[in-house]
C-alpha cells in the first residue's frame, strides 16, 4: 500500500505512526500511515486507490478538510483491518522542525484536540515513525535528525510551564460560584500544559494529549501519585480541588528547574 501510494502525484513518503510504529498497539489497534506530500496532492487518485483497495466508495478530504494541523486523510477497512490515511504537507513539517530547533512553538484549535495542536507534535510524529516508502529519502533524513530534540525547544517548553499556574488562579476565581465549565476548562489546560513541559523536560516528544497524562506520571522525580491527584482535581471541581491543583502545580513546577 506504501508503494501504491507513493506512486501517487505529490505523494512524496509513507510512513507508519501511532501506536503500531510505538509497539505499543493492540491486536484491533487501527493502521496510521502518514502521507507525506509536496505541493498539490492528487486527492481523486487517492481516493480511486482507496476504492480499488476496499471495494468500495471512500471519500478522502483533501488538504484542509480536516482542519488547519491535523490536514485532510481517510479512514478506510481493508481487509478487516482499520487503516487511516492522514495527510502531512512535508514543507511544512519541515518548517515546523526548523522552528523547533529555534526554540520556537505554536498551538491552534483543531478538532480531535480539546487542548489545541501543539506544532512540535510534527516534529514527534516523525521521530517515531517507520518509514515505510521514502523514494527520494527526504522523510528519512528528516526522521534521523529530530532522533534529537532541540534543546532550545526543552527550555521554551519547561518555560511555558508558568502558565499551569496562571490557568489555577483563573480557576479560583471560578471555584467558588460554581461554574464547573470554567473552573474544568482552566484546570485542564494547567495540567495538559504541565504534561507539555514534562514531556519537554525529559527530552520526550509529546504528540497529543491521549495517554500524555499517564507517561508524564511515568518520568522520573514527578510528583507521587501525580495521575490520581490530577484524576482527583478534574473530578471535583470545588475550590478544595483547585487548591489541589495549585499545590500539584507549584510541586512539578519545582521540580522542572
Amino acid at each position: 500500500m506504501a508503494q501504491w501510494l507513493t506512486e501517487v502525484r505529490g505523494v512524496r513518503a509513507v510512513a507508519l505512526g501511532g501506536s503500531r510504529a510505538r509497539g505499543a498497539h493492540r491486536p484491533g489497534s487501527d493502521w496510521d500511515l502518514g502521507l507525506y506530500y509536496r505541493g498539490e496532492v492528487d486527492v481523486p487518485a487517492l481516493a480511486a486507490l482507496a476504492s480499488e483497495l476496499t471495494g468500495e466508495r471512500v471519500e478522502v478530504a483533501g488538504p484542509g478538510g480536516w482542519g488547519p494541523w491535523v490536514d485532510g486523510g481517510a479512514w478506510l477497512s481493508v481487509d478487516g483491518a482499520a487503516v487511516d490515511w492522514i495527510l502531512r504537507d512535508l514543507d511544512r513539517v519541515e518548517r515546523v522542525w526548523s522552528e523547533c530547533r529555534a526554540g520556537r512553538y505554536e498551538t491552534g484549535v483543531q478538532a480531535g484536540h480539546p487542548l489545541g495542536f501543539w506544532s512540535p507534535a510534527y516534529a514527534g510524529e516523525v521521530a517515531i515513525c517507520r518509514v515505510l516508502a521514502d523514494p527520494h529519502g527526504e522523510l528519512t533524513v528528516l526522521r534521523d535528525a529530530t532522533q534529537r530534540y532541540p534543546e532550545p525547544l526543552r527550555e521554551t517548553l519547561v518555560h511555558a510551564a508558568w502558565e499551569a499556574e496562571f490557568s489555577v488562579a483563573a480557576a479560583r476565581k471560578s471555584a467558588g460560584s460554581g461554574d464547573a465549565l470554567h473552573v474544568a476548562l482552566c484546570l485542564s489546560r494547567a495540567f495538559g500544559v504541565l504534561v507539555q513541559s514534562l514531556h519537554a523536560h525529559h527530552r520526550v516528544w509529546c504528540l497529543n494529549e491521549k495517554g500524555a497524562l499517564a507517561a508524564a506520571a511515568a518520568f522520573p522525580g514527578v510528583p507521587e501519585d501525580f495521575t490520581a491527584r490530577v484524576t482527583a482535581a478534574l473530578t471535583a471541581l470545588d475550590p478544595a480541588a483547585v487548591e489541589s491543583a495549585g499545590e500539584l502545580v507549584r510541586e512539578t513546577r519545582a521540580r522542572l528547574t
